[in-house]
């Protein structure tokens, strides 16, 4: 029986790295975007050429009513749902006297409310089937802090309680949720960052480098078939928390 996959926030960075491991093992793979249609239709291109299947669906995860219409539409297509990756995130920088309130409430919205949207709408479909595995992805910063990045950190700190939380709610039903810590990488919102921030995150790693999505989607791939772990946090990082 094929295997299904959401993943938000997957037209680029690790989210299309993510999408793509699984669609290289013949996952069906619900690509979700909200900008670039462009680059998730070119990620479930990618999955259709390596023998996977996609279908793309535009949806705002931080609106209730559009997160539902994303696992309705990738149920409608699949007809199960077997793992979901909340990866979908934005950060703004700015120090916290100067954190606009618009800010704050934008951040929180895809970052918390986004996953609690799609953890809520998912869980139903999963709970029915007796199974399936709910992965956050959060940051290092939820857990350490980082200057010029309140929003953000508050966003991924609050998102490791909601994992363990959820964790200990759908245990029950044969629902595992987990959270991983990616580690710094030079993806479209890393490389973007001030060069400070690069050189900060190369210094506090042991081993002086930074992580690779391709590592870091296979860390996930493989995750979704270990069946005795939930409500834990992974830390894919040489900086040590």
């Amino acid at each position: 029986m094929q295997k299904v996959v959401i993943v938000t926030g997957a037209s680029r960075g690790l989210g299309r790295e993510i999408a793509q491991r699984f669609g290289q093992s013949g996952w069906g793979v619900a690509v979700n975007y909200l900008n670039s249609k462009q680059g998730a239709e070119s990620v479930a291109e990618y999955i259709m050429a390596s023998g996977g299947e996609a279908v793309v669906i535009r949806a705002d995860v931080g609106d209730p009513a559009q997160a539902d219409n994303l696992v309705n539409s990738a149920m409608a297509r699949f007809g199960r749902l077997d793992v979901l990756i909340n990866n979908a995130g934005i950060s703004h920088e700015s120090l916290l006297v100067r954190l606009s309130e618009d800010m704050m409430d934008d951040t929180l919205r895809t970052n918390l409310n986004g996953p609690f949207n799609t953890i809520r709408a998912v869980s139903e479909v999963m709970v029915r089937q007796g199974s399936g595995h709910i992965i956050n992805i959060s940051s290092i910063a939820g857990v350490k802090g980082r200057a010029g990045h309140s929003a953000y950190a508050a966003s991924k700190a609050a998102l490791i309680g909601l994992t363990k939380a959820a964790a200990i709610e759908l245990a029950p039903h044969g629902i595992q949720v987990n959270c991983v810590l990616p580690g710094y990488m030079l993806t479209e919102m890393g490389a973007l960052a001030p060069d400070k921030a690069k050189e900060n995150a190369l210094s506090d790693n042991l081993l002086k480098t930074y992580s690779v999505p391709a590592e870091v989607a296979s860390f996930i791939f493989n995750l979704t078939y270990i069946s005795s772990v939930s409500g834990q946090v992974f830390n894919l990082d040489s900086r040590i928390i």
